[in-house]
């Protein structure tokens, strides 16, 4: 049985694991991301121990470059992590094991995670979104992640922000009030004064967030036409979050989306993620199981996505 390499590769830490199924993860570690040298040295080092591996995922933050015809391709672009810029994320490992290599944005990833082995197993379309120090999604279409000219960037897209209920101008440095600016777990901090999970029930932060977050997901929903919308990120695990943003979204949608899946409710429809906070290193590992059936001789040189 092949066995497959995963890392999630966040801005705060990456999480490296050996695994064949969620039920069968090997070995798994977490490294605090810190300088590239130092953070991929370390993430290298884990697949020496651990391994041998038949192939590798990642799922990483960004921006990346995703176009296999690049030769940057795997590279992180002017992204605002200090000091990672240009750092070559698959060069290392492909120099190192000579096995295949995919990568793809940490929500596309958690996306992929979630279609092989969670809450959107047996779909075609469906989002990931995540809803934690950033907002991000990832979309499978007809089977595939988006990429498009770069990759989605779900979490900066405008929504209706009324002022006289809520004059915080957000905290975005490029767009101030997109959805990450008004909605993220530093928007709920700097608006409140507390973390998120600091917050009561009964706080009135959560309907606000429950109806920033029903906006960006009924322009997701109107936009893509998703099969569902899994939402994760801690910011998620606020109890009762989930159905008031169901609530939010039928009233913003207004029976305008005459389907099942919509009349029936939406319990089905926008759900939590089945791998919970796993789907990106999951993800990973399924990214590695595609890359390694997309090339069976295993070419150092693969460039599966």
């Amino acid at each position: 049985m092949p066995v497959f390499g995963g890392v999630e590769a966040g801005g705060t830490k990456f999480v490296c694991a050996v695994a064949t199924a969620p039920e069968d993860v090997r070995a798994e570690t977490r490294i605090l991301t810190t300088s590239p040298d130092q953070t991929l040295a370390q993430m290298l080092d884990f697949f020496d121990r651990f391994g041998p591996v038949d192939a590798i995922g990642i799922s990483a933050f960004g921006p990346l470059d995703l176009r296999t015809e690049s030769p940057t391709w795997g590279h992180l672009r002017s992204t605002p992590k200090a000091g990672w810029a240009g750092t070559d994320l698959v060069g290392p490992i492909r120099e190192r094991f000579g096995v295949p290599v995919a990568i793809d944005t940490d929500v596309n990833g958690a996306a992929v995670g979630e279609g092989r082995w969670g809450a959107a197993q047996g779909l075609s379309s469906f989002v990931y979104l995540t809803v934690g120090t950033g907002i991000g999604g990832g979309a499978i279409v007809d089977g595939r992640p988006l990429h498009g000219l770069m990759h989605p960037e779900m979490g900066h897209m405008l929504v209706p922000h009324d002022w006289s209920r809520d004059p915080f101008a957000g905290v975005c440095p490029y767009h101030g009030d997109c959805l990450e600016g008004l909605a993220s777990g530093p928007a709920i901090e700097a608006r409140w004064g507390e973390a998120p999970e600091a917050l009561p029930l009964e706080h009135a932060a959560w309907p606000l967030e429950a109806a920033y977050l029903a906006s960006g997901v009924v322009n997701i929903m109107l936009a893509l036409s998703p099969e569902r919308v899994i939402m994760g990120g801690g910011v998620m695990e606020q109890a009762g979050l989930i159905g008031a943003v169901r609530q939010e979204v039928r009233a913003l949608l207004r029976d305008y989306l005459d389907v099942p899946a919509m009349t029936a409710g939406l319990d089905r429809a926008i759900v939590l993620p089945d791998l919970g906070r796993r789907s990106g290193v999951l993800g990973a590992v399924a990214l590695a199981e595609a890359a390694l059936k997309a090339s069976p001789d295993a070419p150092s040189t693969s460039k599966a996505t």
